[in-house]
């Protein structure tokens, strides 16, 4: 039996999933996204419980009514950092009936025999993925998360493949992720995803500012702007028009 690496729960979650969710935020991230607010999931060591999915799940099912109309949703960090333990989880969770939501960068997929198994015996016990599309240009992917999104658009093409209820998420950094020409390929890249159910476009926010500091690591978007709403639903425009055609 895996043991998971938490971070921290959140009882009352509203927007990480359908209706009023228990969710779960394991500790641990391979990238190093420039707009990351949760700083302090980085390091897998520095876990604050270390718990059986038995223990975990027992947080949210002594109020399981409060949950009717949700579920549990398992984030990060990066959860497929501890793939195991979340579908050990997830199985008891389904075996509860409750609703599973899975948010991830997807960053861990590749097409391995042995990782292919466990993918899908995750998203055997998984009803709605939430994708974390950081960029749909790979190198500023990388330059945004110090990783290239292979990984990540593979999945999401797995994904439909498996016919998997999905959420694209996108956060909107102005000078960064919003250029036309990107949201337009992003638009384009999903066209043909008959198992997407909505587009989530986050607009960028300072609200991690002050882990950093409390870190000791600088903060990488001292300059940045948070977009206005105006600009957040244009772009939104953008990627749905792309998508549409």
């Amino acid at each position: 039996m895996a043991k998971g690496k938490i971070h921290s729960f959140e009882t009352f979650g509203t927007v990480d999933g359908p209706g009023v969710r228990f969710v779960v935020f394991l500790q641990g991230c391979p990238m190093r996204c420039i707009y990351c607010h949760n700083p302090d999931t980085w390091d897998i060591s520095m876990a604050k419980y270390e718990l059986s999915a038995a223990d975990a799940l027992e947080k949210m099912t002594r109020n399981l009514p409060f949950y009717k109309s949700g579920g549990i949703t398992v984030t990060g960090g990066e959860p497929l950092m501890q793939i195991d333990f979340v579908t050990e989880l997830f199985t008891l969770a389904k075996a509860e009936g409750i609703h599973t939501c899975l948010d991830t960068s997807g960053i861990f997929f590749n097409e391995t025999p042995e990782t292919m198994a466990k993918f899908d015996t995750l998203l055997d016990v998984t009803d709605l993925v939430m994708l974390d599309i950081k960029h749909i240009n790979p190198e500023k992917h990388k330059a945004l998360t110090t990783h290239k999104n292979d990984a990540v658009l593979s999945f999401a093409r797995y994904l439909n493949k498996k016919g998997k209820l999905m959420r694209i998420r996108y956060v909107l950094l102005p000078d960064h992720t919003d250029a036309k020409e990107d949201l337009i390929s992003l638009g384009e890249f999903l066209k043909d995803f008959s198992n997407l159910e909505k587009i989530e476009l986050l607009p960028y926010h300072e609200l991690g500012r002050v882990k950093y500091e409390k870190l000791g690591i600088p903060y990488p978007l001292s300059d940045a702007k948070v977009p206005t709403s105006s600009e957040v639903e244009k772009a939104y425009s953008i990627i749905e028009q792309a998508k549409d055609i």
